[in-house]
């Protein structure tokens, strides 16, 4: 169990980036990107591609993280100049990543070169050199990526720019009769939500020691699993709050996978179960609704007979 819940938090944290990413379109840009399927591949691609070649795994995952927002930058060049449909133009990106992908990689999967004994050459890697486990040097590396990542990304919603774009997801309308690009705002955006799906993708291929063209399928329904757990369990209004409560969401979702798989759940069943788990959690606020409103007209019922 205790292997469970440490592969959990490790695999949680790398992918609560990519579901701040998600986060970020779905909800504050209210507008559906399925792009990121294509963006964290590309990351992971270019992550490993550069790695194998001997360069430097730090230059390696930046790089990766520059390659996906350009993906988040043809999204957005579609959606608003070519005036392409939102949902439309994620697909459009996404399919073209996977050539793209394949030119990066030169092959449909590849692997990092070895580095001692049960390791591969990694940004982790100077951790476990300094005696620390392949596991615990992921969590400490991915919880110090976390933190500075949405430090960043908070700071800059409260900025003029930030304040923005996030007015634009609640009215287009309202901000560009403010004298606001709202085009650029949204490719602006575009390319920080895709940059951080695709260093989630650098990162995971780095934990995992490959990556692999598929690599990408389903990201987007996982990453809106991680958003809906976060808030129907917490339900916070604070924005710090919420980004917290996004990666705690990752955690947890990553520990339901590893807890089903470890019950005996075949793997080829696994993206079924996921697709339930989205469903469950979208359904749960308005059974929630219907319960009060049940409950309410109860109440009243009750105090009427009285």
């Amino acid at each position: 169990m205790e292997l469970i819940i440490q592969g959990a938090i490790s695999l949680g944290l790398l992918w609560s980036l990519m579901a701040i990413g998600v986060f970020m379109t779905f909800r504050i840009l209210n507008m559906p990107d399925l792009s990121v399927e294509g963006t964290v591949i590309l990351g992971a691609a270019t992550a490993a591609r550069l790695i194998s070649d001997g360069h430097n795994p730090f230059f390696a995952t930046i790089l990766a993280a520059l390659v996906g927002s350009i993906g988040g930058f043809v999204t957005g060049i579609l959606h608003t100049k070519l005036k392409i449909p939102p949902i439309l133009s994620g697909i459009l990106t996404m399919v073209a990543s996977y050539s793209v992908v394949l030119r990066i990689m030169g092959t449909s999967n590849i692997g990092l070169p070895p580095h001692g004994p049960n390791q591969v050459v990694s940004v982790f890697t100077f951790l476990q050199e300094m005696g620390l486990t392949r596991q615990m040097s992921i969590m400490i590396f991915a919880t110090a990526v976390v933190v500075v990542m949405g430090a960043a990304y908070y700071f800059f919603c409260g900025t003029e720019i930030g304040s923005a774009v996030r007015a634009t997801g609640n009215s287009k309308q309202m901000v560009a009769a403010q004298g606001v690009n709202t085009n650029v705002m949204i490719v602006m955006y575009l390319m920080i939500s895709n940059g951080f799906v695709a260093l989630s993708g650098a990162l995971v291929v780095q934990q995992q020691g490959f990556a692999s063209v598929d690599m990408g399928v389903g990201t987007i329904v996982v990453g809106l699993a991680s958003v809906i757990i976060a808030e129907v369990l917490f339900n916070v209004r604070r924005f710090w709050a919420r980004l917290i409560t996004l990666v705690a969401g990752s955690i947890i979702y990553r520990f339901i996978i590893a807890l089903v798989l470890e019950l005996g759940m075949p793997p080829t069943d696994l993206r079924l179960f996921v697709a339930i788990i989205v469903v469950i959690a979208l359904t749960l606020p308005l059974l929630r609704k219907k319960l009060v409103k049940a409950f309410g007209k109860s109440n009243e019922r009750g105090g009427q007979s009285k």
